[in-house]
Parts: structure tokens; sequence; C-alpha cells
């Protein structure tokens, strides 16, 4: 299983100009598509003078959520040259918007998927792209006397503990690869009074 993806590690900007014509564009790292519809609208709001607001974005490890919009333009001219770009650098969990102001010249079919390709581009070429790792969060619940085995599987599996409650009853909650999920759940799971409480 593979649970290794190429994503950016911060917004970035571009821009690329035709025939007067201006396009801006913006490459947000992103992980859901309400979030996604946030940004949208933070954009449309703040360039409200422009003719067109683009975009298209990708999410999951694989790309598997995907969509692409014209906003006006003709069909096929701006949402997909945008996501073509997406698949060109292989990102995912990355929405890029392009803006556009006319500048009173139409640019026709072909010019008009060079310029959203071009603009697209630009915003992931000054972004930082780097290779993350898919990871599960697994919340359990166990009995203080096997908390030493807890914390030498932790150790042994060099496990991210990003919770714990120490008490009779403790708590802990765990980050790790995706990939390693079923075999830290056994490993897990063999330690006596260990519940394991979420839906995996």
């Amino acid at each position: 299983m593979n649970d290794k993806y190429k994503t950016i590690d911060a917004p970035s900007t571009g821009i690329y100009k035709e025939k007067g014509s201006k396009f801006l564009s913006f490459a947000c790292p992103v992980f859901a598509e309400n979030e996604i519809k946030l940004i949208i609208a933070q954009i449309k709001k703040e360039y409200f003078d422009a003719r067109h607001h683009c975009y298209a974005y990708r999410l999951g490890i694989d790309g598997e959520t995907f969509r692409s919009n014209d906003d006006g333009e003709p069909s096929g001219t701006a949402g997909r040259p945008i996501y073509g770009q997406l698949l060109s650098f292989d990102v995912t969990n990355v929405l890029i918007v392009v803006v556009r102001y006319f500048g009173g010249t139409k640019l026709g079919t072909s010019g008009l998927i060079n310029a959203y390709k071009t603009a697209a581009a630009d915003a992931l070429k000054n972004a930082k792209i780097t290779e993350r790792t898919e990871q599960q969060i697994i919340s359990f619940r166990f009995c203080y006397n096997a908390m030493n085995d807890i914390m030498k599987l932790a150790k042994d599996e060099k496990i991210e503990i990003i919770e714990q409650i120490t008490e009779l009853d403790c708590r802990m909650k765990i980050k790790i690869d995706k990939s390693k999920t079923a075999i830290i759940l056994g490993k897990l799971l063999k330690i006596e009074s260990v519940t394991v409480q979420n839906d995996l």
C-alpha cells in the first residue's frame, strides 16, 4: 500500500499576461471540500472586479477527488488546463484558482487554454513541493498497569504520541503511517486491557 503523496507546503502565487488580459494564480494546500469553498469565496471577494475566477483541485492520496470549473469561460478552456497542471506536477491536496482580468482582446480557445495552463504552472513553480506520508490517528484506552508495554511499543515502532491521559483508566492518541495501521493495531490489541475507540 502506497501512503506517500506530493503536495505543496504553503500558499503560492503566479501570473501570466497576454494581450492586455492578466491572469493571477493562487495555489493553496487543502484537505477538505468545505475548506475549498471558503478559499474560493475569499478570492472572489478580494478580486470581485475580475471577469472570471476559474479553478481546479485534487484531494486524496491518489487524487481520487477532483473538480474543475470554467466560471463562464468557454467549456474546457480554463478549469481543465488548470487541472492538467496538478497532474503534470503530480500534486494532490491542492487547489488552484486563476483570476482573469479581461484586457479587451479575445484570446481564442487555444490562447485561453495556454493562458490558464501557464498561470497555474507558474503558481506551482513558485510553491515548495514536498512528499508527505498519509497518517492515521488511533485512540485507545488501557489500564495503568499496561503502560510499560504501551511505551515500549511506542519506542520500538517510533510512534508519535499526540495525546496522553494517565489515570487508573488511561487514554492515548497516536499518529502512525497509514500503511502500518494493521501491524500496529495487531500489536496493541495483544496488550492486555487495550480497547481501540475509533472506527477504522
